[in-house]
């Protein structure tokens, strides 16, 4: 008995090693997060706020194409704002000029909001638009809390 003990305990010393070194790398690389697809994190978005929105099929297919347009614009505005943030300006005058520019590009996205809240009012009852814009918050603060960890986003509370 104790000799087969003695086997056993030198087939795991040389077995159990040899399988962690192997299994190992296999399993981390399975379990690596998926590389950022603005694609997917736009349907994925839409999806959320169809369900949370209570979005009709006909709802969704004429908000999401001016909801599309203003992230466009908003993304212009942003990049330029990304811009300014790169380099700090050598001297005083110049980082006024910047705060200032940061300043107006601010004013431009939120007239940016205001002007396609009023399109979606077009579109939409304006208690769904305030579904939509509540659910756009939820799905943005998910995102980035869980970006590459796979989670899948907060259901609507009852």
């Amino acid at each position: 008995m104790n000799n087969l003990f003695q086997k056993v305990q030198r087939l795991v010393k040389w077995v159990l090693p040899f399988y962690l070194l192997t299994l190992l790398p296999l399993s981390a690389s399975a379990t690596e997060p998926q590389k950022f697809s603005p694609e997917k994190f736009q349907a994925d978005m839409e999806a959320f706020i169809t369900k949370e929105a209570s979005l009709t099929a006909d709802e969704a297919a004429k908000f999401f194409p001016v909801y599309r347009e203003m992230q466009h614009k908003q993304r212009a505005v942003w990049n330029q704002m990304k811009d300014l943030g790169r380099n700090k300006p050598a001297d005083e005058a110049a980082c006024r000029k910047a705060i200032e520019k940061r300043d107006q590009l601010e004013l431009e996205q939120r007239r940016i909001i205001q002007t396609y809240h009023n399109k979606f009012f077009k579109v939409l009852p304006a208690s769904k638009v305030y579904d939509v814009i509540i659910a756009e918050s939820r799905f943005h603060r998910f995102a980035m809390r869980n970006f590459g960890r796979g989670n899948r986003p907060p259901q609507k509370k009852q």
